[in-house]
C-alpha cells in the first residue's frame, strides 16, 4: 500500500536528497509533491491530505512547528528533518513519528518509514472496523461498510447473499450479482454478520439464511442458493447449519 508524502524543506538539495533516498530505500513511499516554506507547506497539505510529511523544522519565516500550529487539525504522521539535534523535545511534544537528523541515515529512514506504514495500517483497520460495528448496530440503517481497494461501499446487510474467503480478502455476493472484493479476512465479519442471520456453514463460507433454497446431503453436503450457487458445508459445521436451519 502506497504512503502519500509531502517533502517540506527550505533548501532544494536537501529535497532531491531525500526524495532520492525514499526512491531508493522506501519505494513503498510515493512523493506527492515538495514545499520550501511553511505557507508553500500548509498548502499542499491542505490541497494533496497527505498520509505522511517529512517536514524541516529550521525555515526561513515560519518553522516546521509554527507550520503544524497554523493547522486547525492534522490526521498525517510527521517525520521531522533536521541538522539541528536541539530540537528532539518539541518533536516529541508535537507526536512526531521519528526524527531524523541530517545526514540522512538510509537505515533511519527505512526505521521511519515502517513505522508509519504500520501505524497506517492499525490506522485503516480501527476506522474500518468502528465503522463496520456502528453501521451494523443501528438497526435503521443495517448496512456493512466495505472498504475495498479503491472506496468504501456501503451495502445493506439484507442484499448480500453469500461471502467467500480469499485469503485475507473476502468476497461479498450481492443478491443483484454484483461481487465485492472487501480488504479485510472473512472472520472479521463472522461475529458482526451473526447478528443478522448469517451462517458460518465452511471456512471459507458465510451464508445467509434468508438466500438458502435447500440443503443437499449428497456429495459431501452443500446449501443451494437461490441464484443456483452451491457453498459447502464442512463436517465440523454440519450441527452449526442444522440448528441455524430449524
Amino acid at each position: 500500500m502506497k504512503i502519500k508524502a509531502l517533502l517540506i524543506d527550505d533548501e532544494v538539495n536537501n529535497l532531491h536528497n531525500l526524495k532520492a533516498l525514499l526512491t531508493t530505500y522506501c519505494p513503498e513511499v510515493e512523493v506527492l509533491a515538495t514545499a520550501m516554506d511553511a505557507n508553500e507547506g500548509r498548502g499542499s497539505i491542505i490541497q494533496y491530505q497527505p498520509d505522511l510529511v517529512f517536514l524541516d523544522i529550521q525555515m526561513p519565516g515560519k518553522d516546521g512547528f509554527e507550520l503544524l500550529k497554523s493547522l486547525p487539525h492534522y490526521d498525517f504522521e510527521v517525520i521531522f528533518v533536521t541538522a539541528y539535534n536541539q530540537y528532539g523535545i518539541q518533536a516529541v511534544k508535537f507526536a512526531a513519528i521519528d526524527y531524523l537528523l541530517k545526514p540522512i541515515n538510509p537505515e533511519e529512514l527505512r526505521t521511519a518509514v515502517n513505522r508509519v506504514a504500520i501505524k497506517n495500517r492499525q490506522k485503516k483497520q480501527n476506522l474500518s472496523l468502528e465503522n463496520l460495528v456502528h453501521l451494523l448496530r443501528n438497526k435503521e440503517e443495517q448496512r456493512i461498510a466495505l472498504t475495498t481497494q479503491k472506496e468504501t461501499r456501503f451495502i445493506p446487510v439484507t442484499q448480500i447473499m453469500h461471502c467467500e474467503s480469499s485469503n485475507n480478502y473476502t468476497i461479498f455476493f450481492l443478491s443483484h450479482g454484483e461481487k465485492i472484493v472487501a480488504s479485510r479476512p472473512i472472520y472479521e465479519f463472522e461475529d458482526l454478520l451473526g447478528i443478522h442471520g448469517f451462517i458460518r456453514c465452511h471456512q471459507s463460507y458465510l451464508v445467509n439464511k434468508k438466500y438458502i433454497k435447500s440443503w443437499v446431503k449428497e456429495d459431501g453436503g452443500y446449501l443451494l442458493m437461490v441464484n443456483g450457487a452451491q457453498v459447502p458445508v464442512s463436517r465440523t459445521k454440519k450441527e452449526i447449519v442444522k440448528n441455524a436451519l430449524k
